[in-house]
């Protein structure tokens, strides 16, 4: 993480004026905040399917009769297994994601401790987990079981939440990353890009990310899944307005590590090498959920062209 400490709360007006300077401009003043370091993380998904939540753009909600496969939350060793592959891979951090609205009460939650800490004994990689919205003693039990962040996104901004869920409300998250910091763990929080939002709906992301202060912003652009509400969202966002969002969120959290997550094959390689010389310090590496990432040895490669340093 930079050690930046000049860290300003922008205004909307403030924001919207840096989101449309001509962008070699907007990039320069971005770029400003950057460290040489690019941070590698992977996760594993841990349970897949059948969640009780309509988010329109999930494969995995069961609102929608999408062609992906369900299955339970995973044994404990196929988890280890996934962390030491991707300890292989140059990759520090290592989370465990589980779908469903929150953490199964009873075996399943207790499971999922079990699966931090053993990630925490291996040597070399830090313990995450995405696992749904918390309550208070569910943070507390994952702060004593030594998890070390926990990733939990906004998605999008208040203003626009319900247009993309009505079974939760943007509250809940936000509650959600209350209590993960109340419990003294990393968070990482985030949005996804490309679904029907507005350029001040973004500008709006950026200032609430600001108010929550994360971590970690990964940034996911939305891949359109079919049978879903968004199936048809392809257009929705471009490759320059996808820039100027990180850039503007890089400017606004300079303190976090905007990172690179699902959907980022929508942009080129130059324009992926382009976000990582000047807004972007981390690589969710491998594949995403339900969605094909890229392989983990084409990023090192890219860091290496880049001059970056990995860690």
């Amino acid at each position: 993480m930079n050690s930046i400490v000049d860290k300003k709360m922008y205004t909307k007006e403030e924001l919207l004026n840096l989101y449309n300077l001509p962008l070699a401009e907007l990039l320069e003043k971005s770029a400003k905040y950057m460290s040489n370091n690019v941070e590698f993380c992977s996760l594993v998904n841990a349970r897949n399917g059948k969640c009780s939540q309509d988010c329109k753009y999930c494969a995995q909600s069961s609102h929608y009769r999408t062609d992906i496969e369900s299955y339970p939350l995973i044994d404990i060793d196929e988890v280890k297994k996934a962390a030491k592959e991707a300890k292989a891979n140059m990759v520090s951090r290592f989370a465990i994601v589980t779908s469903g609205k929150t953490p199964d009460e009873g075996r399943d939650f207790q499971i999922e401790l079990d699966m931090i800490k053993e990630i925490n004994k291996i040597d070399g990689l830090t313990s995450c987990a995405s696992i749904g919205i918390l309550n208070e003693e569910q943070a507390k039990l994952l702060s004593e079981a030594g998890l070390n962040r926990f990733h939990h996104n906004i998605n999008t901004c208040r203003s626009y939440y319900p247009q993309i869920c009505t079974t939760h409300s943007w509250e809940e998250r936000f509650n959600t990353c209350k209590l993960v910091k109340k419990y003294g763990m990393g968070l990482c929080c985030g949005v996804i890009l490309g679904m029907g939002e507005s350029v001040e709906h973004r500008v709006e992301m950026a200032m609430e990310l600001a108010q929550i202060e994360p971590d970690s912003i990964p940034i996911n652009i939305l891949m359109p899944i079919p049978q879903t509400p968004f199936e048809n969202y392809h257009d929705k966002i471009d490759e320059e307005h996808i820039l100027r969002t990180m850039a503007v969120f890089k400017i606004a959290n300079p303190q976090a590590v905007v990172r690179f997550c699902g959907g980022r094959m929508k942009l080129s390689q130059e324009n992926q090498e382009l976000a990582l010389k000047t807004c972007v310090e981390g690589i969710l590496v491998g594949n995403y959920l339900t969605t094909v990432g890229r392989q983990p040895s084409d990023d090192i490669k890219t860091v290496e062209k880049l001059g970056k340093t990995l860690g």
